[in-house]
């Protein structure tokens, strides 16, 4: 537990007292010079015999009023309560095809690790933004809950693997029907960032998930990983990281996959989002990042965490206290001063 929030200004204080103390110390030694020069010691002694004052009460009164506000300044705290954070965030689930065809080395190390590279970069960079995660194939499972903690999205991210879902083959619908479900709660516009390399295997299935993003509200920018010359799907890697088997349709032959951009760009333009063809993690994730820059945002809490109490209240009313005494106490009278008495 830390007593203060802010302990520097008990050093501020410090500063303040002696800078205090030294003005009065100089202007009183002026005053005094001052004095010597137009009057005398004697002179001024007899003049003022029965006006001047005692401020010694008063200069209490000052110093310890300002230690105090300087002490409300430092922050005291202690106890625990609870705060309610919010926040004003936009809504957006990120979907990632794990298929077997993002393990293809099109572009290296592979499809899925350029993938999980730019989101990662783009998680860094939506700060204002309530992300969840997709795993899809041909079904589509969430991987991590909507939230806007960075750590555990990244976390889950990292995750992903390629066939780690127990379902083969791709399809946009699954994503985009699940994704309006995870979002359907919070109102506005929202958005769903779709990757894959869109070799959809349920293409008559297209209408039916623009029908559903449009009810929804969800606009699809859909990011095409992958070359439209093809590569093989490596289906057994050596202890060296080398292929040692690509994988074979049931008919025994090679399988090549495809970047099929015609369904993501159909989607996209229905829902209003965009098609970005995958070039490198920072660039994509840039171009992501400005088209998400349009969606409503709307303020909701965000979490909640416990804090100590401030209780800056107490030495603040004590400070004004002392500050009203050192204004308002009367200066009592000094007894009369020996005329012979120098002053110095």
């Amino acid at each position: 537990m830390e007593l203060f929030g802010k302990p520097i200004f008990f050093i501020y204080f410090l500063v303040a007292a002696l800078a205090a103390g030294a003005i009065w110390a100089t202007g009183n030694k002026l005053k005094n010079r001052a004095i010597n020069a137009f009057f005398g010691p004697q002179a001024y002694a007899k003049l003022t015999q029965n006006l001047r004052l005692n401020h010694t009460l008063n200069t209490v009164f000052f110093f310890v009023g300002l230690f105090f506000l300087f002490t409300a300044l430092a922050r005291p705290q202690w106890g625990m309560e609870v705060i309610q954070a919010e926040g004003k965030f936009a809504q957006t689930v990120i979907a990632v095809d794990v298929s077997s065809s993002m393990k293809a080395r099109d572009l290296k190390p592979d499809r899925l690790a350029n993938a999980k590279t730019m989101l990662s970069m783009l998680i860094s960079n939506l700060q204002d933004e309530r992300i969840g995660i997709i795993a899809f194939t041909s079904k589509a499972y969430i991987q991590c809950p909507i939230t806007t903690d960075e750590s555990a999205l990244k976390y889950f991210l990292s995750s992903l693997k390629a066939d780690m879902l127990p379902v083969p083959g791709t399809a946009l619908a699954a994503p985009v029907e699940l994704a309006a479900r995870m979002l359907s709660k919070y109102p506005g516009q929202k958005a769903l960032i779709l990757l894959t390399d869109g070799e959809d295997h349920e293409p008559d299935q297209l209408k039916k998930s623009i029908k559903t993003a449009l009810e929804n509200g969800l606009r699809v920018i859909a990011v095409g990983i992958g070359t439209q010359e093809g590569e093989l799907i490596p289906q057994k890697i050596d202890a060296s990281g080398k292929v040692a088997e690509y994988k074979k349709d049931k008919n025994g032959n090679t399988v090549v996959t495809k970047l099929d951009e015609q369904s993501l760009v159909e989607l996209a333009k229905a829902t209003n989002g965009a098609y970005i063809h995958y070039t490198t993690p920072a660039q994509v994730a840039a171009k992501v990042e400005n088209s998400l820059k349009e969606l409503d945002r709307s303020y909701s809490a965000s979490g909640s965490h416990a804090r100590y109490k401030d209780r800056y209240q107490i030495p603040l009313g004590l400070a004004l206290v002392f500050l009203c005494l050192w204004l308002l106490w009367p200066a009592r009278k000094t007894a009369a001063a020996n005329p012979a008495k120098k002053v110095k």
